[in-house]
């Protein structure tokens, strides 16, 4: 057969083969809203960011919890995003891997063991460096040390609160956004908020919210949603433009002497993710882990 006429058909099973490749590709992986982007949840690279409260919410002697403990909780709820991030790239394909998973807090504790532990838990894995084994290192850094870093900060006993608001002004740009990636970050929280070098006031908005502001405040009446509109309550506003974040809030833990506690502080949140313009959140009470687990892995996974 002529050459002229054989290299046009070559050519044309080729390119047929590659559209049915990403066709097949696509079929594979589930797409959701990311901004005005559809992006693929398969074959995306994911970020996934954990931040920590360790402050004395974590404290099992002030905050006792007969069925299970929330630093408990907290421990089993980073096992299974890390169970996520392992799941996600069991299914990409290997000359496509680009993900991470790291931990912060904020303030960084003064115990350098929790500071050696947490950078022991940052992963970069692409094409490579991929394997079984680091798969699996993964899995037993994640199922093993956070529980060691909590721990730790139980038995210091030096809590130093919470300063998220300055985490989010100063660090969550640099820290948690990539670029070309699906950028997920894991607040593990009361959702309260304090930290004694930040402590700013703009009216009725504040950069952070404890169970005695809300009594002060009278956010415990059933009229605690128009006072806060009313009144101007609420987060101010730490970071602009978040469109590339997705948030998930786990572990929210209210005043259980105000019925009104839980709704005040997820409407703290909600306005606070809104304003800051992220582009997915949920937020979510401290449930058991067996509960939680579907919750962490749909919205990681779907």
């Amino acid at each position: 057969m002529n050459n002229r006429i054989i290299y046009p058909i070559v050519l044309f099973a080729f390119f047929m083969c590659v559209a049915c490749e990403e066709v097949v590709e696509k079929k594979n992986s589930k797409e959701i809203k990311h901004g005005s982007t559809v992006v693929l949840t398969q074959n995306q690279n994911l970020n996934i960011s954990f931040l920590l409260d360790l402050s004395d919410r974590i404290n099992p002697e002030k905050y006792p919890n007969p069925t299970m403990q929330y630093y408990e909780r907290d421990v089993a709820y980073i096992q299974s995003v890390s169970e996520a991030f392992v799941t996600h790239l069991k299914n990409k394909k290997k000359h496509r891997i680009n993900d991470r998973i790291q931990l912060y807090f904020d303030p960084p504790p003064r115990n350098q063991n929790i500071n050696k532990l947490s950078k022991s838990l940052r992963f970069e894995v692409d094409r490579k460096n991929a394997s079984e084994d680091l798969l699996e290192v993964i899995q037993h850094s994640y199922k093993t040390k956070p529980k060691e870093i909590y721990e730790l900060a139980i038995n210091d006993n030096a809590y130093v609160g919470s300063n998220m608001w300055r985490f989010f002004k100063n660090k969550i740009q640099d820290f948690c956004i990539l670029k070309e990636h699906r950028n997920i970050l894991i607040i593990l929280t009361d959702g309260y908020i304090y930290h004694k070098d930040t402590k700013i006031e703009e009216g009725n908005q504040t950069t952070y919210l404890t169970a005695q502001f809300i009594r002060n405040h009278k956010l415990n009446t059933k009229n605690w949603k128009q006072d806060i509109v009313d009144k101007n309550f609420g987060f101010i506003p730490a970071a602009k433009n978040l469109e590339n974040l997705e948030i998930l809030v786990l572990g929210i833990n209210p005043d259980k002497k105000n019925p009104y506690e839980e709704d005040v502080i997820e409407e703290y949140w909600k306005d606070w993710l809104h304003d800051m313009k992220v582009g997915r959140y949920e937020i979510k009470t401290a449930i058991l882990p067996s509960n939680m687990d579907k919750i962490i892995k749909d919205f990681i996974l779907n």
